[in-house]
């Protein structure tokens, strides 16, 4: 996907790009869910479903570019989910872009209180939630909702169990998944006492900061530092947890060996950077090279 960094965690592809301050955007583009929209990178257009975290501009700056670009290719408007707070700027903002351009990109903003689910298709709905991070900031959980026959009905015929149901007999039970959990920028909260978020596969957290000095940058900002995640993990201890918003004061590699410091192996195995690159092959390499050559 192009300069999205592709990670494939607990059989959840997501493809995304975060530097604190600058650009967020993670998408699952199995699941037609991407979170965040940084500055809409072109890889992101296909996606028809953004939720957005909040309004800073390095996560929102390119919602009317997403929107202009999926009307210009042809697709079906893309939808935006975020605080119900944030939907009416939106709209103006689009409307303005309308002004400017003497043309109307069609979209459609959901504006969401927490804890109201937005389906996304049969049996997978988002459900926001609130974060830490001031006003009008939430968090998103991917959920797989089914609804399975009891046990003490397995094996009765169709008839039988419509019968059931018109004697009013409850003959199935609802299973919910959290394939995915999102928090956008946040620090440490109430949030993590949501089962649904806890419970998640994956759980997407911003951890924004990793020197010791740093450590009141974060409280003042609402952001993670490295010093909160054992905590953090103890909350979700069956997740894989991907970390984003990385501050550009620590390089990752500084940043995976103060993370190491931090952690047991047990959480480490479980644990990795979206800005980790892959390794380049002998054939990437190669190429590189042979393009500086050119030039």
């Amino acid at each position: 996907m192009g300069r999205l960094i592709e990670k494939e965690v607990a059989g959840v592809k997501l493809a995304g790009f975060s530097l604190a301050g600058e650009e967020t955007v993670v998408a699952a583009p199995e699941l037609n869910i991407c979170f965040d929209v940084g500055r809409a990178p072109r890889e992101i257009i296909s996606i028809a479903n953004v939720c957005l975290s909040h309004g800073h501009m390095d996560h929102a700056a390119g919602v009317a570019y997403y929107l202009s670009q999926r009307n210009f290719v042809g697709n079906a408007p893309g939808r935006v989910i975020c605080h119900v707070a944030l939907a009416g700027a939106i709209q103006r903002l689009m409307g303005v872009w309308a002004d400017i351009e003497q043309h109307t990109s069609p979209g459609v903003i959901i504006g969401v209180e927490p804890l109201e689910d937005v389906p996304i298709r049969r049996g997978l709905v988002v459900r926001p939630f609130e974060v830490n991070h001031g006003a009008s900031a939430m968090g998103f959980s991917v959920i797989e909702a089914r609804h399975k026959l009891k046990p003490e009905f397995v094996g009765k015929t169709g008839p039988q169990l419509v019968a059931l149901k018109r004697e009013g007999v409850e003959i199935e039970h609802h299973t919910e998944t959290t394939l995915v959990t999102y928090t956008g920028d946040t620090a440490l909260g109430e949030y993590m006492e949501h089962d649904f978020v806890r419970n998640s596969r994956v759980l997407v957290v911003e951890c924004t900061f990793f020197d010791t000095e740093h450590i009141s940058r974060a409280r003042a900002g609402r952001h993670i530092h490295v010093c909160d995640l054992p905590q953090l993990l103890r909350s979700a201890p069956e997740s894989e947890v991907l970390l984003t918003h990385l501050t550009r004061r620590t390089d990752v590699r500084q940043a995976k060996k103060i993370l190491a410091q931090s952690l047991g192996a047990n959480d480490m195995d479980r644990v990795r950077f979206l800005m980790d690159r892959p390794p380049r092959t002998n054939r990437q390499t190669r190429r590189s090279t042979t393009a500086r050559r050119d030039a």
